[in-house]
């Protein structure tokens, strides 16, 4: 895949645009993206962690300045009025960790110093951050006899730095008083962007800014960060010989905001320096505050892909109601996989964006469910083998130690008796599974009912029905009624003539989870040969 490009330097980590423009680096222009926005007034953007915002930002301070010299042959060239510049107002929390609100305070007032040195504007001894953010925005303006441009990246980094911690009220008051300002100086300012990852409740955080146009799930926007797969092919060509390009779109593709689907473009960098299939994104942070509020939650991983939700859900959370759903949506973990106009609105239906994600995510998860003695990625592995050589008692030994190793503190802390639900144990399968690499389809529908689970393994097709058993004497009898079911239902029907095809089996598999033991009580196999199908 090779358009006679000659090799250039990969951007890891730079955020500067002059730099990128200047230099010898791959670039995907996103200037008509940034070009259309300037026609509005005040935006604001939604996007994971190391995404592009931040070159985004900056690339917008450069149009506005007027820099045309760096725009050299891209979209905004020809589609952008160079005779009128702006001054630029920029602040952003992209630096270290911010863990108070008097710290923040402080590092407010240099931002500001620093735009006063910019623009050599006086503001006076003002000790509050509104009062001298208001003055510095009068002052540019008054000065340059021109409105200001107001680009704003990370806003909410503050907040996310002190998710579950006794500060985040107070950094809270200190962030909705400096953006309050955004409004009533609307006749001093000709265009604000805010980027951030969250989109942490207006009403608590941009106060009274109404005007502020949301462009998160706008499809004419959806790829203003990231790389689709034309820019891929295109700009990257040279990087792409040799590549298996399936395997590279399975796992860092698949990002999507109601419009194009897109790579994560730190993945996508790292993977060509590196060409090692790794977890590279979600090494650099997963969060433990995520995490906590995922395990706190007691939201039942095989359900992320499988519920509808409207866009007030997806929409905004806050430091005081933490929605799961919405905070795995806005971080990334999750993603568009489809949308259905309906009466009541729009509602989404959310996928695992690709490999990196579901099986890491998922790892991690359980990783918190089980003792520190467990090693998780041995076992996993040791999974895989019995799959692979159809050793079904050792699989549920292997499953029976990873409940085991359950702690039942955790049980007992959840305070919901989830010892007793059917819901709980698939979950926490499917999460072990999920860690693993494989694709389970849970609570899947055919014309017969519901089945709980089934996925596809080196090409042997697993169909799995759960049961929890309230005494010793169910545990025989429900492990009988599992597969039953399945083969009641006709469950196995729908893949009849594929297995048929490739000449493997289906395996039909009832677990049966008891309540008092919390493990697994009965795992009863049915193996249905291509030939008998």
């Amino acid at each position: 895949m090779d358009n006679g490009q000659s090799k250039k330097t990969l951007p890891n980590g730079i955020q500067t645009f002059s730099k990128i423009r200047q230099g010898d680096y791959y670039y995907v222009d996103k200037t008509q993206y940034l070009v259309e926005l300037a026609k509005e007034t005040a935006i604001f953007l939604s996007r994971p962690r190391r995404f592009g915002k931040s070159l985004t930002i900056d690339t917008l301070d450069e149009l506005f300045s007027g820099n045309k010299v760096l725009f050299n042959g891209l979209y905004a060239e020809k589609h952008w009025d160079w005779e009128v510049t702006y001054p630029v107002i920029r602040l952003g929390f992209t630096e270290g960790e911010i863990l108070s609100a008097e710290a923040l305070e402080e590092e407010i007032h240099a931002q500001l110093a620093a735009n006063e040195a910019k623009h050599q504007v006086p503001t006076g001894n003002h000790k509050r951050l509104h009062d001298r953010f208001r003055s510095l925005v009068q002052a540019i303006a008054e000065k340059r006899q021109s409105p200001v441009v107001i680009l704003i990246d990370e806003y909410d980094k503050p907040m996310l730095d002190n998710i579950n911690k006794a500060p985040i009220l107070a950094i809270r008051g200190v962030l909705r008083d400096l953006y309050s300002v955004i409004k009533g100086q609307d006749k001093h300012i000709r265009f604000t962007m805010l980027t951030g990852v969250s989109k942490f409740s207006r009403v608590n955080v941009f106060s009274g800014l109404n005007s502020l146009m949301d462009i998160t799930l706008m499809p004419q926007f959806s790829a203003i960060c990231g790389y689709t797969q034309a820019e891929l092919e295109d700009v990257f060509a040279p990087e792409l010989l040799g590549v298996d390009m399936d395997k590279v779109k399975k796992w860092y593709n698949g990002y999507n905001w109601n419009g194009d689907s897109v790579y994560n473009p730190f993945d996508v960098l790292l993977f060509f320096k590196s060409k090692q299939f790794e977890p590279h994104w979600f090494r650099t942070g997963s969060s433990a505050w995520l995490v906590d509020n995922l395990v706190a939650s007691q939201l039942d991983m095989h359900r992320f892909e499988n519920n509808t939700y409207d866009s007030i859900r997806l929409d905004s959370f806050d430091v005081d109601k933490m929605n799961p759903v919405a905070i795995l949506f806005q971080t990334g973990y999750l993603t568009i996989n489809a949308m259905q106009d309906t009466v009541a609105g729009t509602r989404y239906t959310l996928k695992y964006p690709n490999v990196e994600v579901q099986q890491s995510l998922n790892r991690v998860l359980i990783e918190r469910y089980v003792s520190q003695q467990y090693e998780i990625i041995s076992e996993q592995s040791k999974i895989a083998d019995c799959l692979l050589a159809g050793d079904y008692d050792g699989l549920e030994q292997l499953f029976h130690a990873f409940y085991a190793g359950i702690p039942h503190q955790w049980y007992d802390s959840t305070n919901n008796q989830l010892a007793g639900y059917e819901a709980h144990y698939a979950s926490v399968f499917y999460g072990f599974l999920t860690g693993l690499g494989v694709r389970i389809h849970c609570e899947a529908s055919s014309n017969q009912g519901r089945m709980d689970a089934w996925f596809d393994y080196d090409g042997v097709i697993y169909l799995i029905e759960f049961k929890v058993a309230q005494s010793a004497d169910e545990i025989a009898e429900k492990s009988i009624q599992a597969i039953e079911q399945i083969k009641s239902k006709g469950y196995a029907e729908q893949f009849s003539a594929q297995q048929r095809q490739r000449g493997r089996p289906i395996v039909l598999l009832g677990i049966v989870f008891g309540r008092e033991e919390r493990n697994i009580a009965g795992f009863e196999v049915e193996i249905i040969p291509p030939q008998k199908l």
